[in-house]
């Protein structure tokens, strides 16, 4: 994981709400969870602070601060919409955000209950999400581009992973992937970094999506490829009609779970949650 370019403290943002949210400085404060791009508290019983831990995450944090409220009165699952944001101060030097607390588990530890339940759930949360986006949506230019774009790094990531993969497997299904037809209708919104980790789970459904930071315009293909990660292949038929994700578009998202799951095993030696999701979605696309 990227080191931290700024200590992010408890005491930091107890300062920090006594300067600019004054009437929470006085709620407790516990560490959630800290991320690649950002530091997570609780604070109280019902909001979370968000607040970028490197520069990178700062910037993706005003794409979270200006759309996600936008968004999120339409989706049919809650999403961390900031209620307050912060600005620079007390040495720290970038905007943050208080979201709401949404109860639940990373699916990635907290598998659904009902995995036919969380298809639908989860691909009609989608559904509501890829809609053409307007012409000053972010771009993302990782995630939600043509598949193709990704092909040199999904080859040094094979390259890091070679004794973990069967090579040729993974090259079959990349080519195989790359042959599906492009996506050209208008750019839709995407959510950019959809897999089990960003996805809660409470009383054993579906109760959240969180970590938009990735957000962006594009080809939805990306965010389809979670059904591989999360749910099992007798639940792929119900994921892809309620997400009304075509052939071509199941095909691309194919493409994109392989990558992505190169990625997750590749970069996640201190990341457990996340190599342990590469290598179930690699072996599900493989197998």
């Amino acid at each position: 994981m990227p080191a931290a370019e700024v200590d992010v403290t408890p005491e930091l943002l107890r300062r920090l709400l006594a300067e600019q949210h004054p009437d929470l400085a006085g709620l407790p404060i516990a560490a959630a969870a800290s991320g690649w791009d950002n530091v997570v508290f609780r604070v109280g019983d019902d909001l979370l602070a968000r607040l970028p831990r490197r520069e990178m995450g700062a910037r993706l944090t005003g794409h979270e601060q200006h759309w996600l409220p936008l968004l999120a009165a339409r989706l049919p699952l809650p999403i961390p919409a900031p209620v307050r944001t912060g600005r620079p101060g007390l040495g720290y030097p970038w905007p943050w955000s208080i979201v709401p607390y949404i109860p639940g588990q990373v699916a990635a530890e907290t598998p659904p209950a009902d995995p036919a339940a969380a298809a639908v759930s989860l691909g009609g949360f989608l559904a509501a999400l890829h809609i053409p986006a307007p012409p000053d949506a972010p771009v993302n230019p990782f995630r939600g581009v043509p598949l193709a774009e990704r092909t040199d790094t999904v080859m040094r990531n094979l390259s890091t992973v070679a004794d973990q993969v069967d090579r040729s497997a993974v090259r079959r299904a990349w080519a195989a992937a790359l042959a599906a037809p492009r996506w050209t209708e208008p750019p839709v919104w995407v959510h950019g970094d959809l897999h089990p980790a960003n996805i809660l789970v409470h009383d054993g459904r579906i109760s959240g999506v969180i970590d938009f930071g990735d957000l962006t315009a594009g080809d939805p293909a990306a965010d389809l490829s979670v059904g591989w990660m999360l749910l099992p292949a007798g639940c792929h038929r119900a994921f892809r009609e309620s997400a009304g994700a075509s052939d071509s578009s199941w095909a691309r998202a194919t493409g994109w779970a392989l990558a992505l799951g190169l990625v997750y095993l590749a970069h996640s030696a201190d990341n457990p949650q996340l190599a342990a999701v590469g290598r179930r979605t690699l072996s599900a696309v493989l197998g």
